[in-house]
């Protein structure tokens, strides 16, 4: 039994038993991949992967069974080696944060500033996607950390913790109707074509949840990821933007007004994420410390071993 045995049946489960694929993300050949994974088959004297012909379909009931134990072994030995590289040099390496572009733009950059002053030999490595996929990265380790609003809780492996509660506002341009109705009502936002953001994305779902429950039909004509786009869409007079209180500066978005609209929509809370039963370094816990000042390490630890998320 070896790594590479390991990382094969990890990889085929993770992409869709796509050969091709795990060869491709384990730099080696398909019948290398194919060979490792009969290998370890013959090793234990069970199937792993359910089969039609040579193509993997599946696993059977013993293959789920032992790959739980499989990714145990894999984080164990990645924990191994960040402890050793811990010992090595506490103040060098890369932490990896994978963030939404909400996240990356209007909350980070603060912490990341902070961070650097103390951390001038560690890199910072800043990848940006949609939740499911900002899941994904830190569940595989190609990412450390993850930070999102939607989304991140919904993993079991994942650990997630609140870090801070949000609102939306309404953004209109300079002169808009919506200026001289006071509070906006659900029914007011759905007389003008709306613009906000992709479903999943930056509490999305909060918006939805809030017409549906008032029976009211919004027109939402387009949508983005990022609020900048957002925005810029509301500056050309296309609809009424829907975007994060923290996406909007008064001194910066020039010729946009900003309307409460927190009695509209639910607050959101943006959560960071870890992988369960990762080893975080130093100063990934220094990270977390400028970001979300009420995390506490002790407490993180706790939840990193326990068996429910916190």
């Amino acid at each position: 039994m070896n790594f590479q045995q390991l990382r094969s049946i990890r990889e085929a489960a993770r992409r869709n038993y796509n050969l091709t694929e795990v060869a491709n993300a384990l730099f080696t050949s398909q019948p290398g991949v194919s060979r490792q994974i009969r290998e370890l088959e013959d090793e234990l004297g069970v199937v792993i992967f359910e089969r039609n012909g040579k193509r993997l379909t599946g696993l059977t009931e013993p293959g789920k069974g032992i790959l739980k134990i499989i990714d145990r072994l894999l984080i164990e030995a990645e924990n191994l080696q960040h402890a050793s590289m811990e010992y090595k040099g506490q103040s060098s390496g890369t932490l990896t944060i994978a963030a939404t572009h909400t996240q990356a733009r209007y909350a980070l950059p603060r912490a990341v500033q902070t961070f650097r002053a103390a951390f001038p030999d560690v890199r910072i490595a800043l990848q940006q996607s949609a939740p499911d996929h900002i899941a994904e990265w830190v569940l595989s380790g190609k990412a450390d950390i993850g930070i999102a609003t939607e989304g991140l809780s919904q993993f079991p492996d994942l650990v997630s913790f609140p870090c801070y509660r949000w609102s939306h506002l309404i953004v209109v341009p300079d002169g808009h109707p919506l200026l001289a109705r006071t509070p906006v009502r659900l029914e007011d936002l759905a007389e003008f074509p709306l613009i906000t953001y992709d479903v999943g994305f930056t509490g999305r779902g909060h918006i939805d949840d809030a017409f549906d429950k008032a029976g009211v039909r919004p027109d939402i004509v387009l949508t983005a990821m990022d609020s900048d786009v957002i925005k810029q869409y509301v500056t050309l007079g296309l609809g009424v933007g829907l975007v994060a209180s923290m996406a909007f500066d008064h001194g910066r978005d020039r010729g946009l007004r900003a309307i409460e609209a927190s009695h509209l929509f639910a607050a959101n809370t943006t959560r960071l994420a870890v992988r369960r039963g990762a080893y975080l370094r130093q100063y990934a816990y220094e990270f977390i410390a400028q970001f979300a000042p009420e995390l506490k390490r002790g407490d993180i630890e706790q939840a990193l071993l326990g068996s429910e998320a916190a």
